[in-house]
């Protein structure tokens, strides 16, 4: 799906894809869409999920199908509608849906944050909310569906234990990343790599003005050794970030890796024309460890 939004460079926008479930409007990230598609029939597979409708061909990859329906607790799908199919954490998948309405251009700002009643770290999978004409569209968590059907697509922990025993590391490591979920799996996956010293934020924006206090009070190298941010948050993107923070003469020399699962060829132009020192998709945790080892015994020597 070609978008103008992927030449531009943090600009903290996004497009969101409206389609409806019953009479409810939820939304999806443009830059995890490939194509939009009229239904097709699906051939079940045994022992599958309960929201795995089956699996199709419509080119030469097979793709599962996730019913959306059922994965938010409403009655399942009929044999009718459009496929959604996706590409996020490197895998293909199309999400069954009603009806597409169209595309709306928003900032990150914008974005209302669901409340603890609404989203608990567990169970929910709703990631934001946008009011567009007295109209509410919920923006879904479809990381955390994929993660719930298939936990192996998830953050590769495997590779941290792999790694055996590592020395202990006090430098400050900062992280922006929006899903508590991910956020704590991500820190508990550091520390066991022997990085102890972490500081998370749930958005681009407060770690950002983190970034400028300890600018203004000269603690710079102090505080924050390395940052790694997601691209996917409510307030402020990660390549918003990335973009202030490799334009600030006295914020520049911090690394920035980028670990998100919507880093594919197109974004990872995109991060290196913002100056990301690395980038990485989300599931590839242990390589995460490697970057994070590179630069800062890079910039040690440096």
């Amino acid at each position: 799906m070609d978008t103008n939004i992927l030449l531009e460079n943090g600009t903290n926008e996004l497009e969101v894809l409206e389609f409806t479930l019953g009479d409810n409007h939820y939304g999806i990230n443009v830059a995890k869409v490939r194509e939009i598609l009229s239904y097709q029939p699906v051939t079940p597979v045994p022992n599958a999920h309960q929201y795995v409708e089956g699996i199709f061909m419509p080119r030469e990859d097979m793709i599962s199908v996730v019913d959306l329906k059922k994965c938010i607790g409403m009655e399942p799908s009929e044999n009718k509608g459009l496929f959604i199919i996706t590409n996020f954490n490197q895998l293909n998948i199309a999400f069954h849906v009603e009806q597409v309405l169209g595309i709306h251009r928003i900032s990150w700002a914008d974005i209302i944050l669901p409340g603890a009643t609404v989203n608990d770290v567990e169970n929910g999978v709703a990631t934001g909310v946008i009011k567009i004409d007295d109209k509410l569209i919920v923006i879904l968590d479809f990381e955390k569906i994929v993660t719930d059907i298939s936990p192996e697509t998830g953050l590769k922990i495997s590779d941290i234990e792999d790694m055996g025993p590592r020395e202990r590391n006090s430098l400050p490591i900062l992280i922006a990343e929006d899903s508590m979920l991910l956020g704590n799996m991500i820190t508990d996956c550091l520390k066991k790599a022997g990085y102890i010293n972490l500081d998370m934020c749930p958005n681009g924006q407060e770690a950002w003005d983190k970034l400028e206090r300890y600018k203004k009070d000269g603690i710079i190298d102090d505080k924050v050794a390395l940052l790694v941010t997601d691209i996917e948050m409510p307030l402020m993107d990660g390549h918003r970030l990335t973009k202030l923070v490799k334009e600030d003469p006295e914020l520049r020399h911090v690394p920035v890796v980028i670990f998100s699962s919507l880093v594919n060829d197109e974004m990872r132009r995109k991060g290196e024309m913002l100056g990301a020192d690395a980038q990485l998709s989300k599931p590839e945790i242990g390589q995460l460890v490697e970057q994070i080892d590179k630069l800062i015994m890079k910039k040690n020597k440096g």
